[in-house]
């Protein structure tokens, strides 16, 4: 039973990365702007934090770095396609090019760096309670900040005026402006912030998660986050819910191989871009589903005045 309590546990571990990702792309996908630049993002934050942590030995300051990292680049993302009209798709394929080569060559000093050891993170007298304990209450603080997060974000999207009119600005953007609101300036604010939780899942990747850099260390999981969004038809908590399905998966490949299952290891590892293409293909049999719960004018221009 231990076994399935540490499986669960690494589960919540794994899905957290996938869930801030999401929550921060769910953001830029409400006001209408696709970045597929999320894997570019979250490598350049997970070269910052660690780097931030290797030099000051705080994990705070370096999720801070990863942050504004993410924040950054999401930030000229937001200026290229906001402003200046570059196609969404491109520009986010360029952007994560740009980080995957920039976080690479950055990165060269730091791959053998070590990080100091950081304090092991559990809530007292609960995470005693035998299987439960150890498998929902021993968690670093972000675990539960990203349940905590989701959950803000939906009451916050359904009944906030803010977030009421993040999602006109998504939904019509030219009625927006006609009453008056900053559409660009909205919309750039959305991209910089889900951008930042982009930086701070990668930041959490490579400071708490598996803590060291390696180059290319994000594998593939800003592309798994861009597709969650989707299956997840917008939704905080269904983002949520498909993070831990998919963080499962991945962590379910180290508990077969543990147990002895005699599959081949390349195939194991294959299971949670196999379970994306799944459902991907799934939930495309529903073409009129998707556009029901899809924001209006995701990935189209704004021209403000027509």
């Amino acid at each position: 039973m231990d076994a399935y309590a540490l499986l669960f546990a690494s589960t919540l571990s794994a899905g957290t990365v996938l869930a801030l990702a999401s929550l921060g792309l769910l953001i830029n996908e409400k006001v209408g702007i696709v970045n597929l630049g999320a894997e570019g993002m979250m490598l350049c934050a997970a070269l910052a934090g660690f780097a931030t942590v290797v030099a000051t030995g705080s994990t705070g300051l370096g999720f801070a770095a990863g942050m504004a990292a993410g924040a950054v680049l999401a930030g000229i993302f937001g200026v290229l396609v906001i402003w200046l009209n570059t196609n969404q798709y491109a520009t986010g394929l360029a952007l994560s090019l740009f980080g995957a080569g920039f976080s690479a060559f950055a990165g060269l000093n730091f791959v053998q760096a070590k990080m100091p050891t950081l304090p092991k993170y559990s809530i007292p007298g609960l995470s005693d309670i035998p299987l439960i304990g150890p498998a929902l209450f021993n968690h670093h603080p972000l675990v539960y900040l990203a349940v905590v997060l989701a959950l803000g974000l939906m009451w916050w999207l359904d009944h906030s005026r803010a977030g009421l009119v993040l999602r006109a600005v998504g939904e019509s953007p030219d009625s927006a402006h006609a009453l008056g609101y900053p559409v660009r300036r909205i919309r750039l604010l959305a991209v910089m912030a889900g951008g930042a939780l982009c930086g701070l899942a990668g930041a959490y990747i490579s400071t708490v998660y598996t803590p060291l850099w390696v180059e290319g260390m994000v594998a593939g999981r800003g592309w798994i986050a861009l597709a969650l969004t989707t299956f997840a038809t917008w939704r905080p908590v269904r983002v949520l819910l498909g993070a831990y399905l998919f963080g499962g998966v991945t962590m379910l490949q180290f508990h077969l191989q543990a147990s002895g299952v005699q599959v081949a290891s390349q195939l194991l590892s294959m299971l949670p871009y196999v379970a994306t293409i799944v459902v991907l293909v799934l939930i495309s049999r529903n073409p009129t589903w998707i556009r029901a719960n899809m924001p209006a004018s995701l990935g189209k221009p704004f021209y403000p005045g027509n």
